[in-house]
């Protein structure tokens, strides 16, 4: 199954600034998930953002938030985003693929894809834009994750299959701008 940009929502997963300086590797995953917000939003995708606990953990990376409207930003308590509900109030939750980016891959990322996928939906982890405190939490929760149909992406799958095809004024766009 491929990805189709007018089927998906892009989803970060608990991206916050207390968080984020013990994940390992945590400054490329921001970047792989600030470069995909600016494609999803070129392409139209929307893109939907959670915060875990934000009064003990913080908000949503500054660099990231500048790129949302507060109202695609939910709150949440509950470590999955399908148990929180906190979805049902952001715009592109109706959508039928989630492509999901954020911390920590073996906690939030994790029971998230798992229950959107029980729920029904076509779940892909950007693989690029997950990260966890210890990379054998990150691969453990990667392995698990594609053991129960959840599809592991890199970030340039995610653009090019919401690009379709080359030759057109968007494509040049989006590769001069994301794909040199």
């Amino acid at each position: 199954m491929l990805m189709d940009r007018n089927n998906s929502a892009l989803l970060i997963v608990d991206m916050q600034e207390r968080l984020l300086p013990h994940i390992g590797d945590w400054q490329r995953i921001l970047e792989n998930a600030l470069w995909l917000t600016r494609v999803a939003q070129r392409l139209g995708v929307p893109v939907m953002a959670s915060e875990q606990y934000p009064k003990g953990i913080g908000h949503t990376h500054a660099e990231l938030a500048s790129l949302l409207p507060p109202e695609a930003i939910a709150e949440k308590t509950h470590f999955s985003c399908a148990a929180a509900q906190c979805l049902t109030v952001l715009a592109g939750n109706e959508r039928r693929q989630a492509v999901i980016c954020g911390v920590e891959s073996h906690v939030c990322v994790l029971q998230t894809a798992l229950e959107l996928r029980w729920e029904g939906k076509e779940v892909f982890v950007v693989a690029d834009a997950v990260g966890s405190r210890r990379t054998a939490d990150r691969d453990l929760a990667l392995a698990r994750m594609r053991g129960h149909g959840v599809e592991i992406v890199s970030r340039e799958m995610v653009a090019f299959e919401w690009l379709k095809r080359a030759g057109t004024d968007e494509f040049r766009d989006v590769s001069k701008d994301f794909l040199r």
